[in-house]
């Protein structure tokens, strides 16, 4: 479990977040399957989707028309309330797809499904479109915060697969979303830990920074997939081993594990413990190159995300790993799911935003 090395990228001011793509969302728990050496279950199914309570925001509509009377005032707004359109916000991590739709700033729709590949959202969407009647029409604007389109012609062609979908469409990273909901416009770094493993900077000038984010073969170093994997690796057999590994999402179901390692650590288990402290370490590691290498200033505001930064135990343990390597944070709470933040930047772009 030495420490690895991580390329960081710099962009310029105004520039998207470097090239990686991480997998936030990781399932909080796993469904009990047949028992394995390895002392947990293979998971039969993902666990169910966390919900928000969050409403979202939107802009009031003005007009000039003034009605005649009463009655021509309620049928007039009774008839905006029905043709009023609705925003889409959607997560499409490494393991589930959250849909939220907004209409007045009030959730309308929310949907979770295990996670498809790029190339199959688009049509996911669509069906989803289609099961719920939604049309172009009644939709006033999409955002989509995806795995795998950190590259501009990447975006444009989901971008234009989706634009049947909406008035108004634009497409993001899904580290853009988790930085939206927890950081906003504010100068830091975002630590998300979920499926995948990523640590995301920007400075005052707006240069953004990354360590990790390389993903299961390369890195993803204190995910929930690297503590599933470790934990396969130090107590299961080699049939257990085997099972996981010829499980038809590999990687979901090794870190669907993660959830209960972490709590054998927090209760003393000392194998468990070794592999949750080096996780911890390995996502203040990367926390530290970032703002080392943007030059932030103390405190640095650090924010997590992801399903195991969500884990307040967990996180602590991060916060104490930085504090040991050097960086003085002041740690930001997350305002929110992704999926949150993706449906008020979709209420934002109808508004005539970006």
């Amino acid at each position: 479990m030495g420490a690895p090395t991580w390329p960081l990228l710099i962009k310029r001011r105004g520039g998207r977040p470097p090239s990686a793509s991480p997998r936030p969302n990781a399932p909080s728990q796993a469904r009990l399957g047949r028992r394995t050496a390895c002392g947990f279950a293979l998971p039969r199914g993902p666990a169910e989707p966390w919900r928000s309570s969050f409403t979202g925001t939107s802009g009031l509509s003005r007009g000039r028309a003034a009605p005649a009377d009463n009655a021509s005032l309620s049928a007039m707004l009774r008839s905006q309330h029905r043709s009023a359109g609705i925003v889409v916000g959607v997560d499409a991590g490494g393991t589930w797809v959250r849909v939220r739709a907004l209409a007045d700033a009030r959730p309308v729709a929310s949907v979770a499904h295990p996670a498809r590949a790029v190339p199959e959202l688009a049509t996911f969407l669509h069906n989803l479109w289609r099961r719920r009647g939604w049309t172009r029409a009644r939709v006033d604007a999409l955002v989509v915060a995806s795995r795998g389109v950190w590259l501009p012609r990447e975006r444009r062609a989901l971008r234009r697969r989706l634009s049947g979908l909406a008035r108004r469409v634009n497409v993001i990273a899904d580290v853009e979303a988790a930085w939206h909901a927890t950081l906003g416009a504010e100068r830091g770094v975002l630590v998300v830990a979920g499926t995948g493993s990523i640590a995301l900077g920007r400075d005052a000038r707006g240069r953004w920074a990354r360590a990790g984010g390389l993903g299961p073969l390369l890195g993803d170093e204190g995910s929930a997939f690297w503590i599933g994997r470790e934990w396969l690796r130090a107590t299961a057999d080699e049939r257990a081993r085997r099972r996981f590994a010829t499980a038809p999402q590999p990687v979901s179901t090794v870190a669907a594990l993660a959830p209960r390692v972490v709590a054998r650590a927090r209760r003393g288990h000392r194998v468990a413990g070794r592999i949750v402290s080096a996780a911890q370490a390995h996502l203040a590691a990367q926390a530290s190159a970032v703002a080392r290498a943007l030059r932030l200033p103390p405190p640095v505001v650090v924010g997590g995300a992801g399903s195991v930064m969500g884990d307040r135990w967990f996180a602590a343990g991060v916060r104490s790993a930085l504090a040991r390597a050097g960086v003085r944070a002041h740690w930001r709470e997350s305002g929110g799911a992704p999926v949150d933040a993706a449906a008020r930047l979709a209420a934002a772009l109808a508004a005539g935003g970006r």
